[in-house]
């Protein structure tokens, strides 16, 4: 049997979910921390959350590429 090396959730993907004391269910506000890469977005709304984890998947690929293309 051949384990996978790959994780099923990679740690590049761990997030740190921190909401604001005044954000309710209709209203989410808040900061979204990558543990790995230390990077730290605010939102305004569940949209804007979800930008933001947009916006992060889309950097690491950026830098998957990046690095696979380096000699």
């Amino acid at each position: 049997m051949v384990l996978n090396p790959e994780s099923k959730y990679p740690n590049r993907r761990a997030y740190v979910l921190k909401l604001r004391g005044d954000a309710t269910p209709g209203a989410l506000v808040g900061r979204l921390e990558n543990l790995v890469t230390g990077c730290q977005r605010e939102f305004s709304s569940a949209e804007d959350l979800l930008e933001s984890i947009v916006f992060d998947l889309a950097s690491a690929a950026g830098e998957s590429e990046a690095d696979a293309a380096d000699p």
